[in-house]
């Protein structure tokens, strides 16, 4: 047998697009997110994942322990309720004799959502199923709602008066420009600061940047389509999306990991507008302290000061009734409907916001900006920048849609046809052909040696491409070794 082989890039492979003609539907953010994993994952599914042994020590501070209640289904909270002034275990019978007969599978979720997080218990005795309430966890709830002990878990405060005391107006504006210093940075605004290299490492590791080259040089990252994704949702859902990260670092940063909960969910305890004392707090959350401040979850005026205040967005962690972070530009946040877009590709832009600005220059040549409007075009040279970074077709075409003005709303469908379609064009342009980098082999002496050989890289999963007729094939560079080795074991 006898086979040459060539070094050379594989053969092209066309990519079929979804988008019909005509058709301007677009996914959802929050389904687009989904698929980005932006989201995917919650502080809840991060607790199921914990052993017992880690729930057990965090459960000995009842801030935890009101936080992790505050998380839990409506019907959870009640079980634990019902149970927590009890001094003897309650029957599974006599707590559904309270719900309606259509609600048992509600209960069995409840149940065994509280399982997973060992706070309660299923056990049978004497034909009955008995609700056991984990003891540590009743013990710190008890002291949460009723007060009392000496653990400090919902904060110092400070019992000094600060000379340079600051009011909620300006911890909301310090957080705003912390978190949006980030944001700038993720889309590359003008001007735009470069946060300390924690932050860069945590948006590498996050997949919401990458480096331009393989020096991987922090002054160098570019946003990839996870970031883009990311920068579409709110801020709650971007700073759990990167505290989730943070948690799954605790271990190679050698940081106690129940110390590092705690600390998240004692700051969403916290009030707003108060000193708290940095004295009795572990190593652990004073490294977390350092960190945070760059996430603009925590204010201190030096980083030597014995007194911290919590933001916005460190008391808004584990509570959803409390006000979000406004947003720039004045008091009230920004309608979500502010761009124009007419057939001939220029867009309109009713917005003074500078990060939306920096947002859409990432697909959109800016043309000129007044105080409150920004005039662009969509062209193939901006699409294809946009593409080269990673963000897709889908995600522009969500996005104008998601942010289109009312005006638009009256349109059928609300988006050109001509652009949207374009738009998805340039993006199978650039897909058009893909390169592989590998080994291509031809000149098999008979069709039996050549599918001897295509099995064989078939079984290690290496083979791209392979053409029976001219027998030849072509494998990736994995494999290059293996296959050559192969066909010279055939020929001894």
């Amino acid at each position: 047998m006898a086979a040459s082989q060539r070094h050379t890039p594989g053969p092209g492979q066309s990519v079929t697009s979804t988008g019909k003609g005509g058709n301007n539907h677009a996914i959802s953010i929050a389904e687009h997110s989904r698929a980005a994993g932006i989201g995917a994952e919650t502080i809840d599914d991060f607790l199921d994942r914990q052993p017992r042994s880690v729930l057990i020590r965090l459960y000995e501070k009842p801030a935890s322990c009101l936080a992790i209640f505050r998380l839990l289904p409506m019907l959870a909270r009640q079980i634990i309720m019902h149970m927590l002034f009890l001094h003897a275990p309650l029957a599974a019978d006599d707590f559904l004799a309270w719900l309606r007969k259509d609600a048992r599978n509600e209960f069995d979720v409840a149940v065994a959502k509280l399982a997973r997080l060992s706070i309660v218990q299923l056990k049978p005795a004497s034909a009955k199923q008995m609700l056991l309430l984990n003891a540590v966890y009743t013990e710190g709830m008890r002291r949460a709602l009723t007060g009392g002990g000496s653990h400090r878990s919902f904060g110092v405060p400070c019992d000094t008066e600060d000379k340079n005391a600051v009011d909620i107006a300006f911890l909301d504006d310090y957080a705003r420009t912390k978190w949006e210093t980030i944001l700038h940075y993720m889309v590359g605004s003008d001007k735009s600061s470069t946060p300390r290299e924690p932050v860069l490492y945590l948006l590498r590791r996050s997949n919401l940047m990458q480096s331009r080259s393989s020096a991987a040089a922090s002054a160098s990252l570019n946003i990839t389509s996870r970031g883009f994704q990311f920068l579409l949702e709110d801020v709650n859902t971007q700073l759990w999306h990167l505290l989730l990260q943070y948690l799954d670092m605790a271990e190679e940063r050698n940081m106690d990991l129940v110390e590092v909960l705690a600390f998240l969910f004692m700051l969403g305890s916290l009030e707003l507008g108060r000193d708290y004392s940095t004295e009795e707090l572990p190593e652990t959350q004073l490294h977390m302290l350092e960190d945070f401040r760059d996430y603009g979850l925590v204010y201190q005026r030096k980083a030597s000061s014995r007194r911290f205040y919590p933001t916005r967005l460190a008391t808004t962690l584990t509570s959803s009734a409390a006000a979000p972070l406004l947003s720039t530009n004045g008091s009230e946040p920004e309608e979500r409907g502010y761009i124009i877009l007419e057939t001939n590709y220029r867009l309109y832009a009713y917005t003074s916001n500078p990060l939306r600005v920096a947002v859409l220059s990432l697909f959109v040549t800016i043309k000129a900006r007044f105080p409150n409007l920004v005039v662009g075009s969509i062209t193939r040279d901006s699409v294809k920048s946009a593409l080269a970074n990673g963000i897709t077709a889908e995600q522009i075409i969500t996005y104008l849609t998601h942010h289109a003005h009312l005006q638009m709303h009256r349109n059928d469908p609300l988006l050109p046809v001509t652009v949207s379609d374009q738009i998805r064009l340039w993006e199978r342009e650039k897909n058009r052909v893909q390169q592989n980098l590998g080994s291509l082999f031809t000149d098999f002496t008979s069709q039996s040696d050549f599918a001897e050989v295509r099995n064989y890289a078939s079984q290690l999963g290496v083979l791209v491409w392979h053409d029976e007729p001219k027998r030849r094939l072509f494998v990736d560079e994995a494999g290059n070794e293996p296959v050559r080795d192969y066909i010279r074991r055939r020929r001894a």
